[in-house]
This record gives structure tokens, C-alpha cells and sequence, in this order.
């Protein structure tokens, strides 16, 4: 009752085998038997004055359903949101921890330069969808100095290998080629007037095949809307029958670490 009173009613959880909500995450954690749990490299990232993410390192010991958790720490973060005079999280993803990918032979062998020549991509509004598929047309046209020009300053990514903020962000994209990057299951959540967060699969053939899930948040600052955050690096895979088997438990052991009003830094 405790943890489902720390959920928003429309509360998602981006999950391997795909995204949940608050009445699957519930069932989800019931088996989670925790017997240590260690954060670190806590980050944390104002949205407005009514909502905001926090990014961590959470590494678990214990039991699932009966059976020693799997060695490993995930990056992992949650968004929260200020309703009805209380905080309550909305969001929540991880990804597994892993070392800085070495370049392969389907990496370019040097960082690409955006072309003289850019076709012309929408400007982002409130449409959160249509916003992140103009992002990888960016990608796709190699145009890193308008994907630059359309994130926050203070912008936040989280992947396997690391957090990233904006200029990271900008300089590893030009390493990959998103030209066969193919984008699908799309669900949005709105934090408030002026913050919406997307979901959506990635497949590539070349890294993906199975699909890897991402999620960005689209603020509106000033008049003009931008990407202040990305969670990546997901991996996909089908659905097990029993939605016990579904939730993170690492979100469940994170979610009272995080129950504190936040400051805005």
C-alpha cells in the first residue's frame, strides 16, 4: 500500500519486455526479497518547479520469485511530479551497466561533421512523438548542430556506459549511423503543462536486432520547446507470462531512497 501511494495513477515503467503501469509495477515487485542494496552517483535534474529526475547507480542483492538476483548494478532513473500537494513518481527505467562499447566495424572510424547542405526538419512544439522523430531525421542527416541547438543546456543522458550532459551528448551521436534505426511502439506521458515524456523500441540490425528502449522528456522553456533528458539502452525482450515477473526490483528498493521534495540546484 506504501510503495502503490508513491505512484502517480498514470505512472509508467519502461521494462525490457515493454512498459507497464502502475497496477503491473505493483504486482511486479511482490516477489522482490532485498537483502542489500547500494546507490551511487546520484544525479539530479530540475524540470520545473513541479517535477523532476533523479539518475543512479543501484546495485541489488536478494532474491526474485525465489531466486538469487543476478550479479551487476543498473543505471536507473525516475521522474517525479508534485500533485494534490504531494510528490509522487511518474516514471521509472534502467539499463544495465556496462563498459564504453569499443568502436566495431560498423562504426564510422572518426566522428562525422554535419554537412553543408541540411534538409529542413520541423521545429519541436508540444507534440512529444513527432519531436523525438525529428531527432533522428537530425541523426539520420547528420545535422548534430541543429540536434545541439534543440537541447536544454542543463540536457541529461543516461546510458550503459555513463551519464552524459549535452556536449557528451552532442559529440557521441556523431559516432553511430541511425540511417537503419527503426522506431515503434510509442507512448507518451505528460508531467505537466509544459514537460512531456516519450517512450518508443529502437531496432537496428546492426546493434539492436531485439530492440533496445528509450525514453525523453520534452520541456517547454521560454516559449520554445527542447530534449532535457534521454534514458537508452534498454534491452527488449518478450514479455514472460506472469506479470510478477515483469517489474524491476530495483525500482521498488529505489523508490524510498528517492521519496524526499527536491531543491532546486
Amino acid at each position: 500500500v506504501a510503495f502503490a501511494d508513491l505512484l502517480a495513477t498514470d505512472w509508467i515503467e519502461v521494462l525490457p519486455e515493454g512498459v507497464t503501469d502502475k497496477a503491473g509495477s505493483i504486482e511486479g515487485v511482490k516477489p522482490f526479497e532485498p537483502s542489500e542494496i547500494t546507490f551511487s552517483e546520484w544525479k539530479f535534474l530540475q524540470i520545473d518547479k513541479d517535477a523532476f529526475v533523479i539518475s543512479y547507480t543501484v546495485a541489488a542483492k536478494g532474491k526474485f520469485a525465489g531466486k538469487e538476483l543476478p550479479s551487476g548494478a543498473t543505471h536507473a532513473s525516475s521522474a517525479w511530479v508534485y500533485r494534490d500537494k504531494k510528490w509522487v513518481a511518474i516514471y521509472h527505467q534502467e539499463c544495465p551497466v556496462v563498459p564504453a562499447r569499443a568502436q566495431s566495424a560498423n562504426d564510422p572510424a572518426k566522428p562525422v561533421a554535419s554537412p553543408a547542405a541540411k534538409p529542413a526538419v520541423a521545429e519541436p512544439g508540444p507534440d512529444a512523438v513527432a519531436n523525438e522523430k525529428g531527432v533522428w531525421e537530425l541523426f539520420i542527416n547528420k545535422d548534430y548542430d541543429t540536434f545541439a541547438a534543440r537541447l536544454a543546456t542543463d540536457f541529461l543522458e543516461v546510458t550503459p556506459d555513463g551519464f552524459y550532459d549535452k556536449a557528451g551528448s552532442v559529440k557521441g551521436v556523431t559516432m553511430f549511423d541511425a540511417s537503419k534505426g527503426e522506431l515503434s511502439e510509442w507512448k507518451t506521458a505528460k508531467l505537466d503543462d509544459d514537460a512531456t515524456l516519450v517512450t518508443y523500441l529502437v531496432k537496428d540490425p546492426r546493434y539492436a536486432p531485439n530492440g533496445e528502449r528509450h525514453a525523453t522528456i520534452w520541456v517547454k522553456r521560454d516559449g520554445k520547446w527542447m530534449g532535457l533528458f534521454h534514458h537508452g539502452g534498454t534491452p527488449a525482450r518478450k514479455a514472460v507470462p506472469s506479470p510478477s515477473a515483469a517489474a524491476s526490483p530495483a525500482a521498488a528498493a529505489a523508490t524510498p531512497a528517492e521519496k524526499k521534495s527536491p531543491v532546486t540546484p
